[in-house]
């Protein structure tokens, strides 16, 4: 087991490499109850929890983007004041990023602040979703437009989840760790080069590897910025453009595939005004397609596109905003760029 710290709100560790269920045991002896959230899917996957005198409660939520809504948080916050759920007690969220940031803002939301840990089980919910405490739900006019800073007591990853995980799903989370080695780690593109996804599942070492580097760029950004100045703000490379092409697309792609897509466009753009080389351009498209994952995009018209944009968390007033790099590992933001480079960008993208 490596242990990884995060510094935030609260001190608390990311253990990969676990066994989930014997760590879960030992973090909930002392509570009186534990709410375990979970997937409509992964309800024969969920263990029945035992910790002494601590009563386990199970809740499942519809799959994916479906279950970050209003009206679903409004039933969980029923289910809780009818279990009789205290400020002492805990929140548990098994399962990809939707149920761990479901989980986290419920735990926000209730009583001001309850504990909760996040089990993630899928490459993205280890790599990204559940670590550094953003929390939140959808709203109508975009992804995670309402939420809260409040991170978890514990993160406990497990890579048996990943056994289940399809290819798709699985090359969806590499998209994150991509990202990682763009704005701050050089070694993951280098584990990541010359490999195709079926090297890269095959090999436990290099999946954990992977996990870890990807874990500690995150825990050393938010370590340093919680509250997403523009150092947390390197995170969300290429996700401008990608929670737009995930809105239009009504998430009828994984959130992954939509960032790969989003650092294929900041790639376009980037080399459009002069701020990358055609090489840097390159290797971005050549390492997510190697990986299988999409890096063009056809399903929306470029107004509509360009408004979606516009919600982004990132935006300021009328100001639209992207982080983008000069090179591997060196990140600055990019202010309002003119729209004729965007749509240019968007064009190649269409290619």
């Amino acid at each position: 087991m490596k242990r990884i710290h995060v510094s935030a709100d609260r001190e608390y560790d990311v253990c990969v490499d676990v066994d989930f269920k014997a760590e879960l045991v030992e973090l909930t002896k002392e509570r009186t109850r534990v709410a375990i959230i979970f997937s409509e899917s992964m309800k024969d996957r969920i263990p029945t929890f035992d910790s002494g005198d601590t009563e386990f409660f199970y809740l499942p939520i519809p799959d994916g983007e479906a279950g970050k809504s209003a009206n679903v948080l409004s039933q969980a916050w029923n289910w809780l004041g009818a279990a009789g759920f205290t400020r002492t007690d805990l929140i548990v969220g098994i399962g990809g990023g939707a149920v761990t940031d479901f989980a986290g803002y419920l735990a926000a939301s209730w009583l001001r602040g309850v504990d909760w840990v996040a089990i993630p089980t899928t490459v993205a919910g280890m790599v990204d979703a559940a670590v550094g405490g953003k929390t939140g739900i959808n709203s109508d006019y975009g992804k995670n437009l309402i939420g809260a800073f409040h991170s978890p007591i514990s993160v406990l990853i497990d890579p048996k989840w990943l056994d289940a995980l399809s290819d798709r799903d699985f090359a969806a989370g590499l998209a994150e760790v991509v990202k990682c080695g763009f704005i701050r780690d050089q070694k993951i593109l280098d584990l990541i080069k010359s490999k195709s996804l079926a090297d890269i599942r095959s090999s436990r070492e290099v999946t954990l590897e992977l996990i870890e580097r990807s874990v500690a760029v995150k825990a050393l950004v938010v370590s340093g910025d919680f509250k997403e100045s523009f150092d947390r703000e390197i995170l969300n490379y290429g996700h401008t453009f990608g929670h737009a092409v995930e809105l239009l697309s009504k998430y009828s792609l994984r959130h992954g595939e939509c960032v790969s897509i989003g650092m294929a466009y900041i790639a376009y753009l980037s080399e459009g005004l002069d701020l990358i080389t055609p090489e840097l351009r390159a290797l971005h498209i050549e390492t997510l397609v190697a990986l299988g994952l999409p890096v063009i995009y056809k399903g929306a018209e470029w107004p509509e596109l360009l408004a979606a944009m516009k919600l982004d968390k990132k935006s300021r007033g009328n100001s639209l905003r992207f982080v983008v790099i000069s090179e591997v590992g060196k990140t600055q933001r990019l202010e309002n760029p003119i729209e004729s480079a965007l749509h240019a960008a968007y064009e190649r993208l269409c290619q």
